[in-house]
């Protein structure tokens, strides 16, 4: 069983609301976060001194280190998540929550790290990739970003919140009609994003007058003066 913990900067919270990013439109949006647990199931394993499997010691750092992130205490939480992998190398959680540190602290390099980390665990945990697509639109790499995105979204199309960061970084890129579907797709979803849509990004330019061949009057040719 999965539970989830949402962070709006580093601190625990509820469910947070998406919010636009990269480019003119997103240079200062919030990083959203999500911190996920799993209720480990001990199978057999190796056991050590104490009389516990490498997989319970594991699951016992993944969980203290959850209870000091939600309580803010970060090098605490830190040193347990690095614990877990003492015992897991293959622990995607551990991997994903140090990098959801990183990032909060503004430390995007940590951070990409431990995201690729879980992600060369799991390719498609979705967490993972929609966390680096924001620290990728925050290092100005859009494509990656778009590339992230689609790909949270080809493993769920429910997800607004991808369509929506999807749908701004594609505006800011010059593809408006792609843009404006991905906001309207994530609008669709979850009705409470239209409120952090601007009119403009959705409106369609209007057309400008053009001046038909014939009636276009020809450019004089200009006289020298004495």
């Amino acid at each position: 069983m999965e539970s989830a913990i949402a962070a709006e900067t580093g601190s625990p919270g509820p469910t947070p609301r998406p919010s636009r990013i990269g480019g003119r439109r997103g240079a200062g949006a919030k990083i959203v976060g999500v911190i996920v647990s799993l209720l480990l199931l001990v199978g057999a394993g190796t056991a050590c001194s104490k009389g516990k499997t490498e997989a319970q010691l594991a699951a016992e750092a993944l969980a203290a280190g959850l209870r000091a992130h939600k309580a803010g205490n970060l090098q605490e939480a830190q040193a347990d998540y690095r614990e877990a992998l003492v015992h897991d190398p293959q622990d995607k959680y551990a991997y994903y929550n140090l990098g959801l540190i990183a990032q909060t602290q503004g430390n995007r390099a940590a951070a990409e790290l431990n995201y690729q980390a879980a992600l060369g665990i799991d390719p498609n945990f979705v967490p993972a990739l929609f966390n680096l697509a924001i620290v990728k639109a925050s290092s100005q790499d859009r494509a990656g970003a778009v590339k992230l995105y689609r790909q949270v979204i080809t493993v769920n199309p429910s997800y607004a919140a991808a369509h929506l960061n999807l749908g701004f970084l594609l505006l800011d890129l010059g593809h408006k009609k792609e843009g404006r579907a991905e906001l309207a797709k994530a609008v669709q979803l979850d009705p409470s994003l239209a409120e952090r849509i601007p009119p403009q990004a959705t409106s369609t330019p209007k057309p400008e007058p053009q001046e038909s061949p014939t009636s276009s009057a020809p450019t004089p040719t200009p006289t020298p003066t004495a």
